[in-house]
């Protein structure tokens, strides 16, 4: 198959990471046959600092004409006294905005070879396999009114949410849940906010269209609470945008890293695929960033813009196997000497190796 992609770098780790992931990528297509396509843009502080937008016309161009979105990351202190249409989450926005993708993805599991990582114990985070569906394009980071006063003493911003926009991220929400342990839980904070009334009716109504998913609401608190004592009570978690942004990184401590998390941003024209954390400043350009996020993330290209389920399961499992066999970047180092510790390149050629054989293995297979 072809398949073009627009790999955004982006800022301090991201252009790191991101050339793994495309490594992995890139090996995927050699040994399967596929055409991918890869073109590299300027995005985020990078894009700012070269043409002072952070998302040119030029780069916003090539995504749209592009099947797939690699994001690495955006953002620096570098940034945070710039206005805030020229900061790099503004860029961020701008560009989900113009995509169109209202359904964000992100699943975070247990990994037992890197149990020691995670602050929860074993017996609570074994078994846990999360998927949050994070609505992202409505809430306070998008609707109207919002702004500071004339003499800057208060600010304001609105949460706004249409009934349109409840319904078609209640079906990713419930058609995820339907391929995966059949229950959702939908979270908001029904008990103060309108827009949560609203939230809980539609969802309620909705799925009645998915009997064979289990739905239960769940007020954010609360489900912040039971991500922390008790992750494997949840398969897919539904909810709103910033409620989404903040659990779904909460969930990081079932993984024990923020640098193992993928996340996948569906419904629009063009998919944009890319590693939950942050630009890591602070480590940037020292190669111990953790790449299997953004890996992860191709593994999610993969799935949901290729439809190739089963090379992505293959990257999946190499993400699996490698952590198995001991290796670990920084953020994964508890209890370890620096002696055991691999590069961000290391890691993503440890992969990548893991997924040739998987992929010359079966193409052998075949021959025969």
């Amino acid at each position: 198959m072809k398949l073009k992609i627009t790999i955004l770098p982006g800022d301090g780790v991201g252009p790191e990471v991101t050339a793994e992931a495309v490594r992995v990528l890139q090996t995927v297509a050699g040994f399967a046959g596929h055409d991918f396509q890869f073109q590299e843009k300027r995005f985020g502080g990078a894009a700012y600092r070269a043409s002072g937008n952070p998302l040119p016309a030029d780069t916003l161009d090539a995504c749209l004409q592009s099947q797939a979105v690699l994001l690495g990351a955006v953002g620096g202190p570098d940034f945070d006294e710039l206005p805030r249409h020229l900061r790099p989450e503004s860029g961020l926005l701008q560009l989900r905005m113009a995509l169109g993708g209202y359904a964000n993805l992100r699943p975070a599991l247990s990994y037992k070879s890197i149990a020691d990582c995670s602050p929860l114990q074993p017996a609570i985070a074994d078994g846990a396999d999360i998927l949050v569906v994070r609505e992202l394009l409505g809430g306070l980071y998008f609707s109207e009114d919002r702004g500071f006063s004339e003499d800057g003493s208060s600010a304001f911003n609105t949460m706004r949410y249409s009934v349109e926009e409840i319904e078609r991220i209640a079906h990713v929400g419930f058609r995820e849940a339907r391929r995966r342990r059949r229950k959702l839980t939908s979270v908001d904070k029904a008990n103060v906010l309108e827009t949560s009334q609203l939230w809980r009716s539609v969802v309620t109504r909705v799925a009645r269209e998915y009997p064979e998913v289990k739905l239960e609401h769940m007020y954010v608190d609360s489900c912040a609470m039971h991500l922390v004592n008790d992750p494997r009570r949840f398969d897919v978690i539904l909810t709103e945008n910033l409620f989404g942004d903040i659990l779904s990184d909460e969930s990081a401590v079932i993984t024990g890293s923020l640098g193992m998390l993928a996340s996948a941003t569906i419904g629009g024209t063009v998919n944009l695929y890319e590693p939950v954390h942050g630009s890591a400043p602070d480590i940037a350009g020292r190669g111990i960033a953790n790449p299997l996020g953004a890996i992860a993330s191709a593994a999610l290209l993969l799935r949901y813009s290729a439809g190739l389920e089963q090379e992505a399961r293959d990257v999946e499992f190499a993400i699996h196997s490698v952590l198995e066999a001991g290796y670990r970047t920084a953020d994964l180092a508890r209890g370890r000497s620096r002696i055991d510790l691999v590069s961000t390149v290391q890691m993503g050629m440890q992969v990548e190796k893991v997924v040739a054989d998987i992929l010359d293995s079966r193409h052998a297979y075949h021959a025969v």
